[in-house]
């Protein structure tokens, strides 16, 4: 490990899809992880998803199996909040649920140091509403970055009103310091950047297909041949998980009242009827399809 390197110690709370991805990331820069997460079935689990993205890396030829081993090497697991003392910065990656984030944040802070940054991966939730339910909130931060984490590019760096501005530069240089990835500054903003742009467009995509206007594929085909996309939207949303867009797209129409926002009748019966997308091949465009469901 580099001793001069910013933040060497890294936390990651949850070892679902994006903290996997997350601790991945910071392994691969070189830093040494620790995950916690409630269960060893849990830890286990997720460490499985890192080494199958990594062995993809090394069939690929993106990476060595030796390179695949210091990674994985570089990322411990617990379930105990006390081996976080003496990381040098938190990011939590569980559930979007506002009160789950402030009551594990809360426990991690009576561990970690009074001035260690504690962020937040939440894609719609206000970090300015976590920040002021947290000690020190000036060291509060959003770092959000996209699924799958050790792909997307982009990572919005989050200034909730009472973010320190020496953390938001730290954060910068930070994701500059990791391996392709591209820090953007935003407010704390429902949506922030990204989703605000991301989940309208994905609302009217699903409201047209649901009146008919082309099938799945040919809409996809339509944005990725006439716009240049590089994934077309329903392509997009089954790899995203049509529960997860539903919760986002639902909690920054909460929050805003927007119209854009309101999820599209068809979303809701489909993640009530589970149909999730890629992770439960029953979606828009996976080898289950809608149409094949009715």
């Amino acid at each position: 490990m580099n001793e001069k390197m910013d933040l060497p110690v890294v936390g990651v709370l949850g070892f679902g899809t994006m903290g996997a991805g997350i601790a991945q990331v910071f392994a691969a820069s070189g830093r040494d992880v620790v995950v916690l997460d409630t269960s060893a079935a849990r830890l286990e689990a997720g460490r499985a998803s890192v080494a199958a993205f990594l062995d993809g890396g090394v069939s690929r030829g993106k990476i060595t199996d030796d390179d695949k081993a210091a990674i994985l090497a570089r990322i411990t697991v617990t379930t105990a909040a006390a081996e976080l003392a003496g990381v040098d910065a938190v990011v939590e990656a569980i559930s979007e649920n506002a009160d789950a984030k402030t009551a594990l944040l809360t426990e991690v802070a009576s561990v970690v140091g009074a001035s260690v940054p504690l962020l937040t991966n939440t894609s719609a939730l206000s970090v300015t509403d976590l920040a002021a339910a947290l000690p020190n909130p000036a060291r509060v931060a959003g770092l959000h970055f996209f699924n799958p984490a050790p792909v997307q590019s982009t990572v919005e760096v989050v200034r909730a009103l009472q973010t320190d501005e020496a953390v938001v530069d730290r954060l910068v240089a930070v994701v500059d310091s990791l391996d392709g990835k591209t820090p953007i500054v935003v407010k704390d903003r429902p949506g922030f950047l990204v989703n605000s742009l991301l989940l309208p467009y994905l609302n009217d995509v699903v409201a047209e297909y649901d009146d008919g206007l082309a099938t799945a594929e040919d809409i996809d085909v339509a944005l990725e041949l006439g716009l240049g996309y590089k994934t077309g939207p329903l392509k997009l949303l089954d790899m995203i998980g049509l529960d997860v867009h539903l919760h986002a797209t639902t909690a920054v129409f909460d929050s805003t009242g927007d119209p854009r926002y309101a999820p599209p009748p068809l979303l809701r019966q489909m993640v009530a009827a589970g149909m999730l997308g890629d992770k439960n091949g029953r979606g828009f465009r996976t080898t289950q399809s809608f149409e094949e469901n009715n």
